[in-house]
């Protein structure tokens, strides 16, 4: 076997024997290096500036749904919140891991819709985040995708997603539905719209825009 050039991870974070890569994840793996730049280029602060008033006070249990490099994760972990990161992609993980070597956080290789993994752990969560991640998932899988993600808060529990809209990339997918598909998606789990709002690209990319959604799960 290659011994591969990027350093090892924690064994827990191996992609699970048998797991399909998730469509979502296609061209992330091959692009991780020049991503870390851009993901890291902007911070967790800025990215999440008009959630953060909905965002629970440390110590909260906090998902990180797509992680990516562990920008937001590892921000919330030094604010004093238990972390639990969730990233399909390997090469993400393992440079978010480079990155971050001293956050408080735990890395597990999981994937939308089932979140297999997730779900066996039996945790609820007080936040859950979705930064840049719903836009992957096929229409199909966005029923079962909230339902699992309902699932996982606590009562008052808050999920909280940014959503991509515009032109999508060479060799990525995504699909690009209105705002009123997720909201109603989640209504039907069960989940109350507390923020609906929108935002330029903080990286300025042309004719791209972003939708944020917050919902909690009354208790």
């Amino acid at each position: 076997m290659t011994t591969p050039a990027i350093p090892a991870i924690p064994a827990s974070t191996a992609t699970p024997a048998g797991t399909a890569t998730p469509a979502g994840t296609a061209g992330y793996g091959e692009e991780a290096e020049q991503l870390a730049v851009q993901y890291e280029s902007v911070s967790f602060a800025e990215v999440h500036r008009e959630l953060l008033h909905h965002y629970p006070a440390p110590p909260a249990a906090v998902l990180d749904i797509g992680a990516g490099t562990g920008r937001d994760a590892a921000a919330l972990a030094a604010l004093g919140h238990r972390v639990v990161a969730v990233e399909p992609t390997p090469e993400l993980r393992a440079v978010g891991a480079r990155l971050h070597p001293g956050a408080d956080l735990r890395w597990i290789a999981d994937a939308l819709p089932g979140l297999p993994l997730l779900r066996a752990e039996g945790e609820r969560y007080d936040l859950v985040l979705l930064t840049a991640v719903w836009m992957h998932l096929t229409p199909a899988d966005r029923p079962p995708a909230m339902a699992n993600l309902a699932a996982l808060l606590t009562p008052g529990g808050r999920l909280a997603l940014t959503v991509r809209h515009g032109p999508v990339p060479p060799g990525r997918h995504m699909v690009d539905l209105p705002p009123e598909h997720t909201t109603d998606l989640a209504a039907a789990c069960g989940l109350r719209l507390l923020h609906h709002g929108h935002r330029p690209d903080l990286h300025g990319r042309a004719g791209v825009h972003w939708t944020s959604l917050v919902f909690e799960l009354p208790g």
